[in-house]
């Protein structure tokens, strides 16, 4: 897409939007100002759960939700492999003309080490404007924004054209056989929908500016590899040639120095081209550059960003991390094996087979084995990328435009979601979230991090925004 083009398609946002929300705002909306302490006392109260995982006990948001859904009189249903991890599903009905919309917030939390923390992790505790906890921004927001939607389209009676399904699910951090993969396997009826909003995207401030935000419409396939070498064993005080972990060591400094092929697709290439549009100077000479792979100008790009914005090196291509080495039992003892292995993060359309052969050239070495492990419990299924022509995405470019005043970013995610199953059964599924402080990452107060915390003002923006997306798509016209 050209420069001229794109700027011309973005001056047409804020139209976009103000249609949309014309639409959306025909319908009642809600208080949004008493709606805040309302929001503000489930939120925290979601935070105060100790939903560490392992081992989970999602129960206790579950059990959290269902008495205050029921209690306005919304029905819900819970799915349960293991009774202490169960998913909620809640639905507000509309009239059927168009296929449902599902909103994803799950309801487990990374573990923490109390010790750490300024506040105690599960305190939710308001503090110079932020609330902090362990799950403020991973992933709590999109619960409370999940359960005030449901309530606010009971209590206002939307007429709505799509049903509005909630599923709050457990185990996204690692351990998806009671969550997304048990609801996607046995219950996909009650999850069925064209469109999907979950966790994955959000909204990047710099210097209390916000830049851009980032929605998720694809993400790497995690398919890790193990390398095991072998060699002669004996006693260490008479080094012998090929030492299996002098092997191991050679392979793993091999694929550290191989540069992986550049590998766009339709959302990498979007994201770089509407990176260069909004950047300047050698910022955007190098995001445009990528997007002719073999040119020398993007040799040096990606030269730059493998030493500067290795986040950006690892969007451009499937990915190699070395992260367990095992070898040796005595300093005294030789070992026959050494074994490692290296966390590979798949571009989606990128062919395991032929990637794998790659490796094993790159290594030249018969004597290290090669393949992927066989463990499932990082397993993700790969699924086509969602659409950016979609009513879905055109509404998130509308409402940010509105809510955010910013632009929208179609991203590949690195790491690994639930959106990846919803994908492989239909849905066209994107990932937004509440904006965030570039600088809370490094300095540990974002996801995952020993200060984890939130904006007080960025949670309620969340919820609005969340509001206006979901209702601006499904209300009836």
């Amino acid at each position: 897409m050209s420069r001229t083009t794109l700027q011309r398609e973005w001056s047409l946002v804020p139209l976009l939007a103000a249609s949309t929300v014309v639409l959306a705002q025909s319908a009642r909306q809600p208080d949004w100002t008493r709606l805040e302490a309302e929001t503000m006392r489930h939120f925290q109260a979601l935070v105060r759960l100790d939903t560490s995982n392992p081992p989970g006990n999602e129960v206790l948001v579950t059990d959290y939700l269902k008495q205050v859904l029921e209690k306005e009189g919304i029905p819900v249903q819970i799915f349960a492999s293991e009774p202490s991890r169960p998913n909620l599903v809640a639905r507000i009905r509309g009239s059927g003309k168009k296929p449902p919309i599902l909103y994803m917030g799950h309801t487990d939390v990374v573990t923490v080490d109390p010790k750490k923390w300024t506040f105690p992790p599960f305190s939710a505790t308001r503090n110079g404007g932020y609330v902090y906890g362990r799950g403020a921004l991973d992933d709590k927001p999109h619960v409370v924004a999940g359960l005030m939607m449901l309530l606010e389209l009971k209590r206002l009676n939307v007429a709505l054209d799509r049903d509005v399904i909630f599923l709050a699910e457990s185990g996204e951090e690692g351990t998806t056989g009671p969550g997304i993969d048990f609801m996607t396997r046995e219950h996909a009826a009650e999850i069925r929908a064209e469109y999907c909003f979950a966790e994955g995207g959000g909204v990047s401030r710099v210097d209390g500016r916000t830049r851009f935000a980032s929605v998720q419409t694809t993400e790497k396939v995690p398919r890790p590899i193990e390398l095991t070498a072998t060699g002669p064993s004996g006693h260490a005080s008479v080094p012998l040639k090929g030492n299996a972990i002098a092997r191991l060591s050679a392979a793993l400094a091999a694929l550290s120095a191989w540069r992986v092929p550049i590998r766009l697709n339709q959302t990498t290439r979007e994201y770089f081209s509407r990176m260069a549009d909004i950047s300047a100077g050698a910022d955007a000479q190098r995001f445009r550059a990528v997007l002719t792979p073999e040119s020398p100008a993007a040799a040096a790009a990606d030269d730059y960003f493998l030493r500067s914005e290795p986040r950006f090196a690892s969007m451009l291509r499937t990915s190699l991390s070395p992260t367990i080495v095992q070898g040796g039992y005595r300093v005294n003892v030789i070992p026959s094996e050494a074994r490692a292995t290296v966390d590979v993060r798949m571009v989606p359309d990128e062919d395991p087979a032929v990637f794998l052969e790659a490796v094993r050239k790159v290594i030249n070495d018969p004597t290290v084995s090669v393949a992927y492990t066989t463990t499932t419990a990082s397993a993700r299924p790969r699924a086509a990328p969602a659409r950016l022509d979609s009513e879905a995405f055109r509404a998130i470019e509308s409402f940010l435009a509105q809510d955010y005043d910013t632009v929208a970013l179609p991203t590949m995610g690195t790491g690994a979601t639930d959106m990846a199953q919803v994908r492989s059964i239909g849905l066209q599924c994107y990932g937004i979230g509440p904006a965030a402080d570039v600088e809370d990452g490094p300095k540990g107060f974002g996801a995952h991090s020993d200060q984890e915390r939130i904006l007080e003002t960025e949670l309620h923006r969340f919820v609005r925004f969340s509001w206006n997306l979901v209702v601006g798509l499904a209300r009836s016209r």
